[in-house]
């Protein structure tokens, strides 16, 4: 009888297909794939959960930004209740005191404040919308140390004093004039502009109330301008005042051009883009044709005007709006200062650098580096920095047939140096050129 031999596998090779039969019996996979799946999903949901956390932490901490700055710049009704206290009191009287304090019919609207110390709010006053503009600080002058802005002081509307006459009234806003635009022959006539404005209630009769709330207006640039340019529809009108508030009409269109964006968009937009996106929602061509021409009136009226030469320290888009007619209109004056007070304070600055002798956005002077003191002279006129800013404006868009010489125009106007002999020439033919060609171009429209 024949025997086959029996082979024993090792002990290593039985466990081996040992596990291979379970592995074929039993599919392992089943198990491991859900620890896979609910370990990517423990990972997609704190993710989630990460960025959920981290979206409602920037949103509550601009939230919170944005409140914050909100109150501590919109303060108009601390303004107004100062106004009241004091008009109640008997210390200042005006046209809007009456409406504002007790009839309650002149409202502060929306908050468009950029300074805590100027408060700005549309109001409405009957069937009128306009703007209220109240000062937190009664006493007002410069200092080029810091800003040409007011400073605070404890003065509360003490001019002029009890006992004080007409004349002697008189003669004390011709003095204040004088200092602010210098010695001109018809500021007589301002005076007496000044005086009529004075009589609020229209009774022949000027209070002392009146004539500190007068006085106090006059203390401010947007005022004096007002005053200055009222025959030339530039500046919108006053419609009222109490104290240093004061309703001026509204302005319909502003700014001038631009888009407002929060300020967390800015930061990631690229200047040529947003330059860009400012221009997207203007007026057609010939009405910006026609803003633009009364920018160039104003800076005319402006330069070596009656009543003498104011300096424009911020010739930006936010300055300027305009009306349904489209009539350049001014927005916030208060950059646009004498050039005899701004040349008398800015001489006796202390500089180091040229960019000491800075005030506004626009107005920069040199630096004498022998003296440590700015000089007077700006080194660019006004003329320049108006063309500057309608350059992107008035280009865009502009018809084929004068876009070759309007674009060569406004280069050699933005090129006009303060200090170039024959500066004034030069200005006038510059000005005049541009009003000129962009008249010929509108003028058989009905835009014109």
């Amino acid at each position: 009888m024949k025997y086959t031999p029996i082979c024993i596998p090792p002990a290593s090779v039985v466990r081996c297909s040992a596990f291979a039969m379970a592995r074929g019996l039993f599919p392992w996979g089943l198990f491991r794939k859900p620890l896979i799946i609910q370990a990517r999903f423990s990972y997609l949901h704190m993710r989630y959960l990460f960025f959920s956390w981290l979206a409602v932490f920037v949103g509550s901490w601009i939230v919170y930004v944005e409140y914050s700055s909100y109150t501590e710049l919109c303060r108009g009704h601390e303004c107004k209740n100062s106004i009241c206290d004091k008009y109640r009191k008997g210390v200042i009287d005006g046209s809007a005191c009456s409406s504002l304090c007790e009839k309650d019919t002149l409202y502060l609207g929306k908050c468009f404040t950029t300074k805590p110390n100027s408060q700005v709010y549309s109001s409405s006053w009957g069937d009128l919308e306009g703007v209220i503009k109240c000062q937190m600080e009664e006493a007002r002058h410069y200092d080029l140390g810091t800003e040409m802005e007011p400073r605070k002081e404890a003065v509360a509307f003490n001019k002029p004093t009890k006992g004080t006459s007409v004349e002697k009234f008189r003669e004390m806003i011709l003095n204040h004039l004088k200092a602010k635009v210098g010695d001109q022959v018809n500021l007589a006539d301002l005076a007496t502009q000044v005086l009529s404005i004075a009589d609020a209630n229209k009774d022949g009769h000027i209070s002392l109330p009146e004539a500190r709330s007068t006085w106090a207006l006059l203390q401010l640039n947007e005022f004096l301008l007002a005053l200055v340019l009222q025959d030339r529809e530039h500046t919108p009108k006053l419609l009222g005042f109490c104290g240093d508030l004061y309703v001026m009409e509204k302005v319909p269109y502003s700014p001038l051009y631009g888009i407002s964006l929060p300020w967390f968009m800015e930061l990631w937009i690229p200047a040529g883009l947003r330059r860009s996106m400012d221009q997207w929602f203007t007026p057609s061509w010939p009405h910006k044709a026609k803003i633009s021409i009364g920018l160039l009136e104003l800076v005319e009226d402006v330069f070596h005007g009656t009543f003498g030469s104011f300096l424009m320290c911020d010739v930006s888009a936010t300055s300027f709006g305009y009306n349904d007619r489209h009539d350049l209109k001014v927005m916030d004056a208060r950059y646009i200062v004498p050039e005899a007070i701004f040349q008398e304070d800015i001489r006796q600055q202390h500089c180091d650098v040229d960019e000491d002798c800075l005030y506004g956005v626009d107005c920069l002077t040199s630096c004498d580096l022998t003296k440590h003191r700015c000089t007077p002279e700006v080194t660019r006129p006004n003329l320049a920095k108006a063309c500057d800013a309608l350059k992107d404006y008035i280009l865009r868009g502009a018809p084929s047939d004068v876009s070759e010489e309007l674009e060569k125009q406004l280069y050699a106007c933005i090129a006009l140096k303060g200090a170039a002999e024959q500066m004034e020439i030069e200005h006038s033919l510059i000005l005049n050129s541009l009003k000129t060609l962009l008249w010929k171009k509108i003028s058989h429209t009905k835009d014109s």
